[in-house]
């Protein structure tokens, strides 16, 4: 980031991402704006002003929380869950990530924002690649109502820019891995630890995963960036990685054998789809990778980290909270 002056606003503030890029922010000199969604809580973001945002819908009111503010990070979202509970999903999904978006984005603008930072998904263009990788350009492609959700905010933010003069700069994200990381992630790690064998050892595909370093590192580049504005960017490691890859490289920071046994993937996908679970399946076996030469050529930016930097910071933080 050029100017460490600049107020920042991060929504999602006390999330994966947005605690790491408040950090990073901080370090820089900005002056950083956190929208929480309940209670203030100093020790989660210690030097970080803190403003109790509420829910994010049509309702939400930003005014304190946008004054004098250069550019809002809108990280905040309702995300893609595995067992839902609302009685209507796509109502769901469509009153945070895309009313309470385009809400934001309006009182952002009328306040005198210059720069609306908006982190949307890989999902956006699909669920998965054939022989060539997912680029900024392709034509979007969300199969799902969380992925259509971000896609119809992506689409409402760029034509207000093209309204109003606000700068929109969309970032589309694949897994995110690190230091605080969660859910699947999570459970492999568990997994390469207790050394069980797992029969992914004759798969080949293709994945791009992203570091959370990486990640915020391109959130701050296009903080302020001039060639940013009204851009969509992909963002990724600068490697792909097969399932086996992914497993052998993290066992080895981990100090574990990757014990991987060459079961034919056509059995395995029969078996998870017998069991309900052909969503696992297409994580496992199917292949989505990214091109991120859209942010190298406009931004200059390059990943800081390389993946086995940023798994060893993962492995790292597992470890040592064992």
């Amino acid at each position: 980031m050029a100017d460490g002056r600049l107020k920042v606003i991060i929504t999602g503030a006390t999330g994966f991402v947005g605690h790491r890029l408040c950090g990073s922010l901080r370090q820089n000199g900005a002056h950083v704006v956190a929208a929480v969604r309940t209670n203030i809580s100093p020790d989660v973001l210690p030097g970080v002003k803190q403003i109790v945002a509420g829910n994010i819908d049509s309702n939400t009111n930003w005014q304190e929380a946008l004054a004098g503010v250069d550019c809002v990070v809108h990280l905040a979202a309702r995300v893609h869950v595995m067992r839902e509970k609302s009685a209507d999903p796509q109502a769901a999904f469509h009153n945070v990530n895309v009313t309470g978006t385009l809400n934001l984005a309006r009182q952002a603008q009328a306040a005198g924002v210059k720069r609306f930072v908006y982190l949307s998904s890989i999902k956006v263009n699909g669920e998965k690649t054939g022989e060539a990788p997912f680029s900024a350009t392709d034509t979007p492609c969300p199969e799902d109502d969380y992925a259509r959700s971000k896609y119809e905010a992506e689409r409402g933010l760029l034509a207000m820019a093209a309204e109003c003069g606000l700068e929109v700069v969309v970032i589309r994200p694949p897994l995110v891995y690190g230091p605080g990381v969660k859910a699947n992630f999570l459970n492999m790690m568990q997994i390469v630890e207790k050394g069980i064998p797992l029969p992914f050892g004759a798969i080949h595909n293709k994945r791009t995963l992203v570091a959370l370093d990486n990640l915020v590192d391109l959130i701050i580049t296009c903080i302020d960036h001039p060639a940013a504005a009204n851009q969509v960017f992909l963002a990724g490691d600068d490697e792909d990685l097969s399932t086996p890859d992914l497993l052998r490289r993290l066992a080895a920071v981990m100090g574990r054998p990757a014990r991987l046994l060459p079961v034919p993937p056509v059995f395995l996908k029969f078996v998870l789809r017998m069991l309900g679970k052909g969503d696992m399946a297409q994580r496992l076996f199917g292949s989505l990778w990214i091109d991120i030469g859209k942010a190298k050529d406009v931004l200059g930016w390059q990943p800081p980290v390389g993946v086995d930097e940023g798994l060893k910071k993962t492995a790292d933080w597992y470890l040592q909270q064992k």
